[in-house]
């Protein structure tokens, strides 16, 4: 396992590392600021965040460098300001723990943390996926509408015709539906 430690405190940041004993392989590093840069470089399957108290900048940086790179984060405070905690989760911190740091739960929060953004992030793989279906299975209604509408076929006609059409070209039948939407548009003058 790879932990990214961040912490201004390297005794508390050592502290992280003991929490750990006994999983192999580790590797940990100690960063005083997060830099996202370092973080890339480095490829931390956790990064553990431990401070006094978080600060605004911190949680933005977070955000940013999850939203391009998702992976846990753990974060140890010991002191935290109203509605600091919502925003590190929105940030995508997957565990906050306040006034909680002890070298023997650092395993067992890190663990759950990871299974935690696991799980979310699952989640989020599929609701992408059934939107991208539900968009894909509209554009091939409309396909079917104007074909129906356009060659007077009846709707299992016009269905049938667009899954020809995408077995001959290999390509997914919401591919061709909407390459089919826009030729009609470029052929009613409606193309940009």
């Amino acid at each position: 396992m790879r932990v990214l430690v961040i912490d201004p405190d390297p005794a508390r940041a050592a502290l992280v590392a003991e929490g750990l004993a006994g999983v192999e392989p580790l590797e940990v590093r100690h960063a005083a600021v997060f830099r996202e840069a370092e973080a890339a470089a480095f490829g931390p399957d956790v990064i553990v965040v431990a401070s006094d108290s978080p600060d605004r900048d911190t949680i933005e940086s977070l955000r940013e460098a999850t939203a391009a790179n998702p992976r846990p984060v753990v974060m140890f405070v010991d002191r935290s300001e109203p509605g600091l905690a919502e925003q590190a989760v929105l940030a995508g911190v997957s565990a906050y723990v306040v006034d909680g740091f002890s070298t023997a739960r650092v395993r067992s929060v890190l663990e759950v943390a990871m299974s935690r953004f696991q799980l979310m992030n699952q989640l989020r793989q599929d609701l992408d996926k059934a939107k991208a279906d539900l968009a894909s299975r509209k554009t091939v209604e409309r396909a079917k509408a104007l074909l129906m509408k356009e060659r007077g076929l009846e709707e299992d006609a016009a269905y049938r015709l667009l899954r020809k059409l995408s077995m001959d070209t290999g390509r997914p039948i919401g591919a061709v539906a909407a390459d089919l939407l826009a030729y009609a548009n470029v052929l009613k003058g409606n193309a940009t």
